[in-house]
């Protein structure tokens, strides 16, 4: 893939703090609706991971914050996967204004959990392979 998975999103007023920043733990909640809007996109629904046995999990989150983000800005969340074939996975999301000014910078490691089990899955890359209609989404 040469560009990475992105969405728009708009940067609504009551997600402001008294600064009339966009509040810290918002950028999360843009990072996940990426990153499930990628899986949307590949063909991955929650409730096929249900049925595959397995679920999406955060192990660690760093945001970098480097511009403010003010009410009716126009952001892309971009999403993209790296694979280290261990039984945990990268992923490293930019939020970027319309002009393309890089707002924050997220990296995120996660895992499947096996959800009968408690564990992660040993190769959470095959599932996503299975389950995706297009796995080049998730760089595979």
């Amino acid at each position: 893939m040469s560009q990475p998975f992105s969405v728009r999103v708009t940067v609504r007023g009551y997600e402001t703090d008294v600064q009339g920043h966009l509040n810290q733990a918002v950028y999360l909640n843009y990072a996940e609706h990426a990153r499930w809007s990628l899986l949307q996109e590949a063909g991955i629904s929650q409730s096929g991971l249900i049925a595959r046995g397995v679920g999406p999990v955060a192990l660690e989150t760093t945001i970098r914050y480097r511009r403010e983000l003010l009410a009716g800005d126009e952001v892309d969340v971009s999403c993209a996967f790296a694979w280290s074939g261990g039984k945990t996975f990268t992923i490293e999301q930019t939020i970027t204004k319309s002009d393309g000014t890089v707002a924050a910078d997220i990296t995120a490691v996660g895992g499947l959990l096996d959800l009968a089990r408690r564990k992660l899955v040993p190769n959470p890359q095959e599932v996503f392979r299975d389950l995706a209609k297009d796995p080049g989404l998730f760089g595979l």
